[in-house]
C-alpha cells in the first residue's frame, strides 16, 4: 500500500499513519506489528512508535499468538495486538425505506446486542430518531451496557449527506429527512460524537472491513435496492467528494429515451435497475412480490423474472465499466436487496465489463456479491466509530478495565 504524501506537516503525516494502523486493525482485528507494517507499508520503527501512542491511550491491547512456541526468527513468539474492547462500547444505527437497525458493538468488533425495527415508509426524521433511541436503550440493557459507556454513534441515511454539517440532502426514499441535521440531532439526544453517511458509503466501509471486501485496498461497492447507490473506497480510504456527493451512482444515465427518474432527468440506471424498477416490470404478470419472492422465482426458473434480473445485472455492468475504467479498483462488490440472485446477477455484471470496460481494468476487478446484507451498513457505521474514536482519541478507558457488561 502507498503511504500518501503529506501537505509537508509532520504531525499530518503522522495523523495519516496512525490513521493507516487503526484501519489495519479494524480491518484484520487481530494483527501483529510486523503484519501492520507489510500491509500499510509503514516502517517497523514508525508502527512501533504509533501502536505505542495507542496503546497508551488504552485504546489496545496485545497477547502472544496463541501455540506459537516461537517467532520467525526462533526468538520470543508474536505478540498479536488488537483493540481493547473493555475501552467503551459503540453505536450504529441504519435507517432503510421502510425499516430501522441499530447496533452495539465493543472496540474489539464484537457485537453485543443488535436489533431491526418496521417504520413506517413515510415517517417524519425526528419519529425515526425516537424509534432508534428507544431501540439503543433496550440493547444497552441487553448488554448490561451502561450508558456512560458509549464512546460514539453512526448514523446511515439513504441519501445524500452534506460531511460538514451533517444535513440530508433531497432524498425521495426518506423524504421525511430533507433539510434535517441529523448529525447535531443525535449528538444532542446522545451526547457522544456523532457521524452521519450516505448508506452505500457505510455499506462499503462494512464489506471492507468484515465482509467481501477484507483485504482490498480500492473498490467499489454498488448496493442495488429502491434506489443504487456506490460506495467508493480509494487507497483504503473512503471517498466522499467535496460535498458528499460522490457515489450517487444510480443517477448515471444509461438510456438518453428512458423512463424520467425521480431526480427529473431521464434514463438515469435507477429507472432500469432499482428492485422498484424490476418489480413494476413484473407487476403486470406477476402481480404484487416481493424482491426476495422475484429472486426466489427466478432461481425456480421463472423466465420474467429470470430476464429482469439478467437485463439490470447487464445494465448495471456497463454502467460500472466506467467506474472500472477511471478507478481501476480491485474488487467490485455488489450488494442490497438484489445481491441474494446471486450468479444470475453477477455473470451478467462481468459479462457487461467484459464487453465494455477496458480489458485490463475488466481483468483487475473481481466481481462478488456482499456477504453482510442487510447489515452492512449499521456494521460499516461501527467500523467508523471505532476508528474515529482511535485517531480523535476522544474517549477514556474505563475506570475498572473490563467490567460494564452483565
Amino acid at each position: 500500500m502507498r503511504v500518501e504524501r503529506s501537505d509537508g506537516s509532520l504531525a499530518s503525516l503522522r495523523r495519516l499513519n496512525r490513521q493507516r494502523v487503526i484501519d489495519a486493525l479494524r480491518t484484520h482485528g487481530t494483527i501483529s506489528r510486523a503484519e501492520i507494517a507489510r500491509r500499510t507499508g509503514l516502517s517497523r520503527s514508525t508502527v512501533s512508535s504509533l501502536v505505542s501512542d495507542l496503546q497508551s491511550d488504552g485504546l489496545l491491547t496485545e497477547r502472544a499468538e496463541p501455540g506459537a512456541a516461537h517467532g520467525e526468527q526462533g526468538g520470543r513468539p508474536p505478540i498479536l495486538l488488537s483493540f481493547e474492547a473493555s475501552a467503551g462500547v459503540a453505536l450504529g444505527i441504519g435507517f432503510d425505506h421502510d425499516h430501522v437497525r441499530v447496533a452495539v458493538a465493543d472496540l474489539s468488533s464484537t457485537i453485543l446486542a443488535e436489533r431491526a425495527v418496521t417504520i413506517d415508509t413515510d415517517h417524519e426524521a425526528q419519529e425515526g430518531l425516537d424509534v432508534a433511541l428507544a431501540i439503543v436503550e433496550e440493547l444497552l440493557a441487553e448488554a448490561g451496557v451502561d450508558r456512560s459507556r458509549v464512546i460514539g454513534a453512526g448514523l446511515g441515511l439513504p441519501g445524500p449527506v452534506d460531511q460538514i454539517d451533517g444535513v440530508i440532502g433531497s432524498s425521495v426514499i426518506l423524504p421525511g429527512w430533507v433539510g434535517v441535521a441529523a448529525e447535531e440531532e443525535l449528538r444532542r439526544r446522545l451526547d457522544v460524537p456523532v457521524s452521519v453517511d450516505n448508506d452505500a458509503n457505510l455499506g462499503a466501509l462494512g464489506e471492507l472491513a468484515y465482509g467481501a471486501g477484507r483485504g482490498a485496498t480500492d473498490m467499489v461497492y454498488i448496493k442495488i435496492t429502491s434506489g443504487i447507490g456506490a460506495g467508493l473506497i480509494l487507497d483504503g480510504r473512503l471517498y466522499r467528494g467535496w460535498g458528499g456527493m460522490a457515489g450517487e451512482f444510480g443517477h448515471v444515465l444509461v438510456a438518453g429515451d428512458g423512463d424520467v427518474c425521480r431526480c427529473g432527468n431521464r434514463g438515469c440506471l435507477e429507472t432500469a435497475a432499482s428492485t422498484t424498477a424490476l418489480l413494476e416490470l413484473l407487476r403486470r404478470s406477476h402481480g404484487e412480490i416481493t424482491v426476495a419472492e422475484m429472486i426466489a422465482m427466478a432461481k425456480a426458473g421463472d423466465l420474467r423474472a429470470r430476464r429482469v434480473i439478467a437485463d439490470a445485472g447487464r445494465v448495471v455492468g456497463i454502467a460500472a465499466a466506467g467506474l472500472l475504467n477511471v478507478l481501476n479498483p480491485q474488487r467490485l462488490v455488489i450488494g442490497g436487496d438484489l445481491a441474494p440472485a446471486g450468479d444470475l446477477l453477477l455473470d451478467e455484471v462481468r459479462e457487461a465489463l467484459r464487453r465494455t470496460a477496458l480489458p485490463t481494468a475488466a481483468d483487475q476487478a473481481t466481481v462478488v456479491a456482499g456477504e453482510l446484507g442487510e447489515r452492512a451498513e449499521v456494521l460499516g457505521a461501527l467500523a467508523g466509530v471505532v476508528g474515529a474514536s482511535a485517531q480523535n482519541r476522544t474517549f477514556q478507558p474505563p475506570p475498572h478495565p473490563g467490567g460494564g457488561f452483565a
